[in-house]
């Protein structure tokens, strides 16, 4: 009898649990019989393999084989468990020493010729090796440079089974042929999910194929906007842009992500798994540096938004907008259980999909925002632009953005439509992004060091209590929105997300507290009541 085993890792949404791979081999009619809840993908892994191995030059057992997946109560999914499949196998037919394999994680799809095919989710599954104490770890040479972003991990990338085979019996490793680089590389097809790229409007590109990066400098006018823009920025804010068309309130989202400061090593780590798990990851692009851009159309389901699919939840927009921007354009033609989804991951940073095949906890700390018409033409706000829609389809149009969805964002700003003199350029050109960007980079420091000893970065996310009791304000600070509450115009919630923009106020104005003038301009981006306060761009 022959016993071998291996490790690889079966992924639960976007995190990962290391799976032992077992295999045995006994004497009687040849048969390969696969245990451990196998999906489909992965029980076809028993013909891969056997052609992998018979082609990579390696005999294949002529005996009883049982391959065992456990823990056998983790559902297992993929073709990532094939080079983990094979290498058990050889070892328990003693073709490599067992004890090379022990303590190896392997992930990657063989194809039937012996090659290595790159998976999605390498990342993921990399971090949750590390996490349970291993430190080796074999993938597809397409993706070790993904998973050498792990810290403390010994990563070796590989092209074919045969090297695999050679390096685990310290054999002279086989030279294999490059893919041929006058056509597209076949083998990043597993890497990528057809379309995804393309319709989650991640990485918009110009003509030429590279991505396209919009300057605030191009948008005309709209100095009230382009402030609040720079605010929800720098503090991390949802902000409700209301207007009516063409005066600029996708320019102005499209603009925000330029804005935003760096990603952090962690939360670099944290965008790159989500979209490693959803295979939209970029070729070439191991580690995402830059704060994502989700939009989109008002046509998506509850479970596009949140996540879903069959089996086991999978990323929805929320997720792959986590550290970055969620762009809801035309927001009163989202359906209103897909708007009433996004309550709970506003407040969390995260959204628990419960399905049958289990549950899943999705990050999904995003920055929202919302562009919506004042009615159903669009023109209802324009003196003399004939709108015709009657006072109840005014009504119903505008209430399909619930009252508790629109008491979690922060800023509310109306989009005037943009003046002749502005357009034609003879107001001059505003600041350009690289501009703001600086502002709202000194903005975030100062809250940083402020929060320091906290698990808070940004003052979005500080609690209220936090901010009630020991983030005290100037004296006499909180008087209009004392008031306020009083006339029911703000809530208890509210009260709360108006100190956290009047902190980003102050942090934009370098102040060490805000005062009654920061007070009254947060509560005029989020009720839109004038208080006799300059809101513009620069102006703070």
């Amino acid at each position: 009898m022959g016993f071998a085993r291996a490790c690889s890792v079966a992924l639960v949404g976007v995190e990962g649990v290391v799976v032992e791979v077992q295999a045995d081999l006994e004497p009687g009619v040849a048969a390969f019989t696969l245990v451990g809840l196998p999906d489909k993908s992965l029980v076809e892994s028993r013909d891969r393999v056997r052609a992998a191995v018979v082609n990579s030059g390696a005999e294949w057992p002529q005996k009883k084989l049982t391959v065992g997946l456990s823990p056998a109560s983790v559902p297992k999914g993929g073709s990532g468990f094939d080079l983990a499949v094979a290498c058990a196998v050889l070892g328990a037919a003693e073709r490599i020493d067992p004890a090379a394999i022990a303590d190896v994680v392997m992930i990657g799809e063989l194809g039937l010729d012996g090659r290595v095919r790159p998976v999605r989710g390498v990342l993921p599954a990399v971090l949750a090796a590390a996490e349970a104490g291993y430190r080796h770890v074999v993938v597809p040479e397409q993706t070790a440079g993904e998973a050498a972003l792990v810290p403390g991990v010994s990563v070796l990338g590989v092209r074919s089974l045969r090297q695999l085979i050679a390096v685990l019996g310290d054999e002279p490793v086989p030279e294999e042929p490059a893919a041929d680089r006058g056509r597209p590389d076949t083998m990043l097809a597993g890497l990528m999910v057809p379309g995804a790229g393309l319709g989650a409007g991640l990485a918009p590109l110009s003509a030429d194929g590279t991505a396209h990066r919009p300057d605030l400098a191009d948008v005309a006018g709209q100095d009230r906007a382009r402030k609040a823009l720079e605010v929800a920025a720098a503090g991390g804010h949802h902000l409700l842009l209301s207007g009516p068309p063409g005066a600029g309130k996708t320019m102005l989202a499209e603009r925000l992500t330029a804005i935003l400061p760096p990603l952090s090593r962690r939360e670099s780590l944290e965008v790159t798994a989500v979209h490693s798990v959803a295979g939209i990851l970029p070729p070439g692009e191991p580690l995402i540096s830059r704060a994502p851009y989700c939009a989109p159309h008002h046509s998506a389901t509850m479970q596009s938004l949140v996540g879903g699919g069959n089996g086991l939840p999978r990323p929805g927009a929320v997720s792959l907008a986590h550290r970055g921007v969620l762009f809801l354009d035309e927001a009163p033609e989202f359906s209103g259980r897909a708007l009433d989804a996004l309550r709970q991951p506003l407040e969390s940073g995260h959204v628990v999909v419960a399905r049958a095949a289990g549950v899943v906890r999705l990050p999904a700390r995003f920055l929202m925002i919302l562009a919506a018409n004042p009615c159903p033409c669009g023109r209802h706000t324009l003196a003399g632009a004939g709108c015709e829609c009657p006072p109840s389809a005014v009504r119903r149009y505008q209430a399909r953005l619930s009252g508790p969805l629109l008491d979690r964002v922060d800023l509310r700003v109306e989009v005037e439509p943009v003046g002749r003199a502005d357009l034609m350029g003879s107001g001059g050109r505003g600041e350009s992004s690289a501009e703001v960007a600086i502002r709202v980079r000194e903005a975030r420091e100062r809250a940083a060091a402020r929060l320091v000893g906290t698990p808070w970065t940004t003052n979005s996310e500080v609690p209220g209590h936090e901010l009630r009791t020991r983030l005290v304000t100037a004296p006499g600070a909180l008087m209009a929105a004392e008031r306020d509450m009083e006339r029911g115009i703000l809530t208890a919630r509210g009260l709360d997300r108006v100190l956290r923009v009047a902190w980003t106020v102050a942090d934009l104005r370098a102040a060490d507290r805000p005062d009654a003038s920061d007070i009254a301009v947060a509560l005029e981006l989020r009720t839109g009541i004038p208080r006799g306060v300059p809101v513009q761009a620069g102006a703070l």
